[in-house]
């Protein structure tokens, strides 16, 4: 539980950013031309897919589950934190999600982008969704919780079936 938190407690440095202070005329010269104004930062592109996601670590797998409430399985997750993110309907299977938005390859991925798996013979049995620095997060199994995996894990790096990116309405 503690992960949980530090992670949200890195996430929000990291949206915050940084500031600097304006810099000052030294006294006796005269002032240059101003400075360009300085454009706000884009917000990460989906910040707050990764704000949901992250809010479900640990909470318990469950077939079928689609909330906190209730647990999830893994489309489950996906399903809700697309819904509370951006209030969009995602397919509920790993299959039908595979096939929605734009492939993009491991080289491509992006934080939100969702990245599938060959866990049950069979590729797209599972899915997670990539949080960057090469982690993803996913319900992971019966009797294990919501948590954060690496791709490059030699369990989740030969079983990576593809990925897709769901753009969330503007």
């Amino acid at each position: 539980m503690i992960y949980k938190y530090m992670y949200l407690m890195s996430f929000t440095a990291v949206l915050a950013g940084c500031s600097t202070l304006p810099s000052q005329t030294p006294a006796g010269q005269a002032p240059s031309a101003p400075a360009p104004a300085a454009q706000p930062a884009k917000p990460a592109r989906h910040t707050e897919a990764m704000f949901q996601v992250l809010m479900a670590l640990g909470i318990d797998y469950r077939g079928g589950g689609a909330s906190p409430a209730t647990g999830f399985d893994c489309s489950g997750l996906v399903a809700h934190v697309f819904r509370e993110a951006y209030g969009m309907r995602v397919p509920r299977n790993t299959r039908a999600q595979s096939e929605t938005g734009i492939p993009v390859s491991l080289t491509e991925l992006q934080p939100g982008d969702l990245v599938f798996y060959d866990t049950l013979a069979r590729p797209f049995s599972h899915v997670g969704i990539y949080l960057g620095d090469g982690k993803f997060v996913h319900a992971p199994k019966s009797g294990s919780k919501v948590r954060i995996e690496h791709l490059s894990s030699a369990y989740w790096s030969k079983r990576f079936s593809g990925a897709r990116r769901i753009e969330p309405p503007s």
